[in-house]
Parts: structure tokens; C-alpha cells; sequence
């Protein structure tokens, strides 16, 4: 077996333990950054799919179509493509952040100091929470009234990505994903 040394009161070999809450932030940390590059890979090489879905949403033609909300529809396909290419490119920018992160971790585990690590995994995670929850939930359930649409309601799937980033933002902040210098400084 490889030689273990301790660091910060956390065991690291060669191999990495993922029984360790740093290992378990690495881990989420990149199974978030791998969703958030197919999600953004899916729309770049499928872009028409989700571009009608984009469509649809900005321009409430599937919700109850209430008078006093239907002001808020935006019909120009133009303005609903420029939104939907600003959605890949946060995408985009949200999976690099994360897989940034994700080599952060990695390095890190050897160091034992996780304070960049979990600094830009926190970055990336709060663009996937602005772009699922507000973007998504807030803005396009709401404002565009999404959630009335049978065939273009996309709530669920967002609920379910911001609890997954809300999970991990919450892992990576635990006490015992500290480095060594932030122990002696929290205390």
C-alpha cells in the first residue's frame, strides 16, 4: 500500500480516499463539472432542440395565455436566440469554472490547504445556481410563467440542478474540508 501521511488531520496516499469529506468535495466537484460540460456539449451539437424550447418559454405560446401576464411574451426569435447562445456560453463558462476546481481539489489533496479549491468550486456552483434558479426557475417559471406549459416546462429538471449544486456547495463548506492554515484562523 502506498505510504499515508496526515495533513491537517486527513490521511492522504497515492491513491485518493473518498471516504474523506476533501476527497468527497473533489468527487462532487467533478461530477458537477462533467454535467455541467455535457449540458452545454448537448445544446452546442443539438442546438435546435433546445433553442425551440427557449422559444416556446420566452414566448408564453403555451401557457393560459392570461391578458393581464401575456405582456411579458417576447415573440422576436432573434432576442430568444441571443438569450439561448447566452445560456450556452454561461454553461460553458460555469463547466470550465468547475472543472478548474476540480484540478484545484486534486491538487490540493496532497497540500492539505483547500482554500482555492473550494473558492472557485464555490464560483462555479453559484453560477449553476443563478443560471437553474434564477434563469430557469425564477425567470422562466415565473416571470415567463413556464410552469403553465405542458410541453415546455423545464422546472423540474432545473429544481433538480440547483438542489445538486446547492448539495455540493454545502459538502464543500463543511468544517472538515479545511486546510491547515484556515484551522488556526477560524478559531
Amino acid at each position: 500500500m502506498a505510504a499515508v501521511e496526515r495533513r491537517g488531520g486527513v490521511k492522504y496516499g497515492r491513491i485518493l480516499s473518498l471516504g474523506t469529506l476533501p476527497g468527497a468535495a473533489t468527487a462532487l466537484t467533478a461530477t458537477i463539472a462533467v454535467y455541467m460540460t455535457l449540458v452545454a456539449w448537448g445544446n452546442i451539437s443539438d442546438f435546435d432542440t433546445n433553442r425551440q424550447f427557449v422559444r416556446h418559454v420566452l414566448a408564453m405560446d403555451t401557457t393560459f395565455k392570461d391578458e393581464d401576464v401575456m405582456w411579458r411574451a417576447i415573440e422576436s426569435r432573434t432576442i430568444s436566440d441571443i438569450a439561448y447562445v447566452a445560456i450556452i456560453v454561461w454553461e460553458t463558462m460555469a463547466a470550465l469554472v468547475l472543472a478548474a476546481a476540480t484540478w484545484l481539489w486534486t491538487k490540493s489533496l496532497r497540500r492539505g490547504d483547500f482554500r482555492r479549491a473550494r473558492k472557485t468550486t464555490t464560483f462555479g456552483l453559484t453560477m449553476t445556481l443563478l443560471l437553474f434558479g434564477l434563469g430557469f426557475i425564477a425567470i422562466g417559471g415565473e416571470w415567463f410563467q413556464m410552469w403553465q406549459s405542458p410541453q415546455w416546462n423545464g422546472l423540474e429538471p432545473a429544481g433538480r440542478n440547483v438542489m445538486m449544486a446547492a448539495v455540493v456547495l454545502i459538502v464543500i463548506h463543511l468544517p472538515g474540508v479545511r486546510g491547515n492554515h484556515e484551522r488556526t484562523a477560524h478559531r
